[in-house]
């Protein structure tokens, strides 16, 4: 990164002295660069080609970020390399004939923090389901998990004391992913309270959450319940349980997180990413959560 971080450091002068962007604005457009750095494995700037580009940003898409985060991300790498153009870093602009992300495909909601403060507040905790259906809402929203790994996951894989449970996801692959206090909490009033009410057969009692005859959620159940506790909260959006983990992913990038710690903890392995992916260790994934997710920390 030391080749970058000249370059970067170049960038923001140019930004601040000859284009008179604000400290916000030069932020936001060092942020971005940084994020097109981080999958780079060359040291220089100048050695990013058009491909090393396109691949990216099939990651960013993989990942789930918005394709109008995507845009704003591209928009600056093509003024950073316009400024390296211009002052003769560099001879070739590998942006110059990269297209746009097309904004007008159907892509999933983003839910705001307090949206989704909104449909936990829109839970009635005293009802019979009511700190279940909170418990749902934190996992879905700290994990990031598909709806198929929720209705999926089990007592067993719940290792809270490490801050992290174990997922199976697409392809019977298994990950270590963080969870945030708030998800732990809600989780642990619902095993120790409404839970222990149910009559659970014993080849169901490993699963963690149970419908009403003590058996594991469908995954309409659970499409159901986020869908009218959207319409409890007023919200005009479409949200189902994969928004959760789209809004997951958004606000850990936008909010600074390493894609690669991301990508990880979504479990998306595939042709595109394979070449670039890192394994990261627990303790950073636990910290990247801790550090950049709203709700990893609130107790």
């Amino acid at each position: 990164m030391e080749n970058w971080e000249y370059y970067i450091r170049e960038f923001e002068h140019y930004l601040k002295l000859e284009r008179g962007f604000s400290v916000h604005s030069i932020d936001a457009y060092v942020k971005d660069v940084r994020k097109l750095a981080q999958f780079s494995e060359s040291t220089r700037p100048s050695s990013i080609s058009s491909a090393d580009i396109t691949r990216v940003i099939s990651i960013l898409n993989e990942i789930g970020l918005a394709q109008s985060s995507q845009a704003r991300m591209l928009s600056a790498w093509r003024t950073f390399y316009k400024f390296l153009l211009l002052e003769e870093f560099i001879t070739v602009d590998p942006t110059e004939l990269i297209d746009s992300p097309k904004t007008n495909r159907k892509i999933p909601e983003v839910l705001h923090v307090h949206e989704i403060e909104a449909m936990c507040e829109a839970i009635d905790l005293s009802s019979h389901e009511g700190t279940r259906n909170r418990a749902i809402l934190e996992t879905l929203y700290s994990c990031g998990l598909r709806v198929s790994e929720l209705n999926a996951l089990r007592l067993s894989e719940c290792h809270f004391e490490e801050g992290f449970v174990q997922i199976t996801g697409k392809g019977n692959k298994s990950r270590l992913v963080p969870i945030g206090k708030q998800a732990i909490k809600y989780i642990a009033l619902y095993i120790q309270h409404d839970r222990k009410q149910l009559e659970i057969e014993d080849k169901h009692q490993d699963f963690v959450f149970l419908n009403r005859r003590g058996k594991p959620l469908s995954r309409v159940m659970i499409f159901l319940i986020v869908k009218d506790l959207a319409e409890k909260a007023g919200l005009a959006k479409t949200v189902s349980p994969h928004t959760f983990r789209h809004s997951f992913a958004t606000h850990l990038i936008e909010g600074g997180a390493d894609l690669r710690a991301v990508q990880d903890m979504l479990g998306h392995v595939s042709i595109s990413t394979t070449e670039i992916y890192t394994h990261l260790d627990r303790a950073y994934l636990q910290q990247t959560l801790q550090q950049f997710h709203p709700r990893a920390a609130i107790n």
